[in-house]
């Protein structure tokens, strides 16, 4: 794209040979929106953010599938604002963008994002909640399904139909995931701190007044907390160990929420129970030579790759970046 104009005060103006004046024109750089996706977006995600990013006057440069952090670097050197998905912005990349003002991750987790650091730039940090949470709880029954049906082996499987169901954390995906287990015909239950009683009811769903409670009472349960300092690690022997016999845990939160090491005890212990998960853990190779048949883990998280969810959070974070340049809109800012 080429450059903007903008039209000077009376201030600005130059005699010509006839002696009339003419207004100057100052040529500037308009702003610089980079999509920087190690995971790229579907072709019509990014047909949808050009849209909006070109149509409020600014420059849309893509880096797609980059290989080495250096590339991020280079790119990052004279960009205004930046879309990103599960990729790492800390303080190196913060420290390369001089220009940045706005990162903006398209989709609704941000623990790959130093917030202090970028709070210590200047830059804001927003999410775009919501966008994906059908996609992630339709991911999470197909995990279910999977595992009652033994991973379609060939041996009999049970139903959800009847079972228990335990939602930990009854946000944007939690509330999706309760809509589509009433079709299951499932009995629901939800914990959170966060979340009154009153909301939970109101979607049928029946609160529970702590995890413990949640998962010794629930047939499965599906994960669907943040990464912070105090969830990390959370989810461990003691808390899964609740479960019923048969118990099946379902992961599409993150990673670092699963005590590892605790839970592979307990599945050592515990040869009933069986773990889903969208994030590959550290311990992937131990899982799976362990406990096959019980663990299955996607090699790349793809809780939110959906041509719908692709669409929609990458729409969505470019009018997020349009809105607060424009206007200060700060709804969605995390590092406040």
């Amino acid at each position: 794209m080429g450059y903007s104009y903008i039209l000077p005060t009376d201030r600005h103006r130059l005699p010509t040979p006839t002696g009339k004046t003419i207004k100057l024109t100052t040529l500037i750089k308009p702003m610089k929106v980079l999509v920087a996706t190690e995971k790229p977006f579907a072709k019509v995600a990014v047909d949808g953010i050009r849209e909006v990013v070109e149509g409020a006057g600014y420059e849309l440069a893509l880096l797609e599938k980059y290989t080495d952090k250096q590339q991020l670097l280079d790119a990052v050197t004279d960009a205004d604002a930046l879309i990103i998905r599960s990729d790492i912005i800390d303080e190196a990349v913060l420290n390369a963008a001089k220009q940045l003002k706005i990162v903006v991750r398209a989709g609704a987790g941000y623990d790959n994002v130093d917030l202090q650091a970028a709070t210590t730039h200047n830059v804001v940090v927003m999410n775009t909640p919501g966008q994906n949470s059908n996609a992630v709880a339709e991911l999470a029954f197909g995990f279910m399904v999977y595992a009652i049906r033994n991973m379609y082996n060939g041996t009999s499987g049970t139903e959800l139909k009847g079972k228990k169901l335990g939602i930990h954390a009854f946000g944007n995906v939690g509330r999706n995931v309760a809509r589509i287990a009433q079709g299951f015909g499932m009995e629901i239950y939800a914990y959170d701190a966060y979340c009154s009683n009153e909301v939970m009811t109101a979607a049928g769903v029946n609160p529970v007044n702590s995890p413990e409670e949640l998962y010794q009472m629930c047939d499965i349960i599906s994960l669907h907390i943040p990464a912070t300092p105090e969830t990390k690690a959370s989810i461990n022997y003691s808390l899964v160990s609740k479960m019923p016999k048969g118990g099946v845990l379902v992961n599409t939160a993150r990673k670092e929420v699963i005590d590892e090491e605790g839970l592979i005890t307990l599945m050592q212990e515990r040869t009933d129970l069986k773990y889903m998960t969208d994030v590959m853990p550290a311990a992937d190779a131990k899982f799976r030579t362990l406990f096959e048949g019980r663990y299955f883990a996607t090699p790349k998280k793809m809780g939110a790759q959906t041509a719908e969810a692709n669409i929609n959070a990458g729409i969505a974070a470019a009018k997020q970046i349009v809105d607060y340049i424009q206007n200060g809109n700060t709804r969605f800012q995390v590092n406040k």
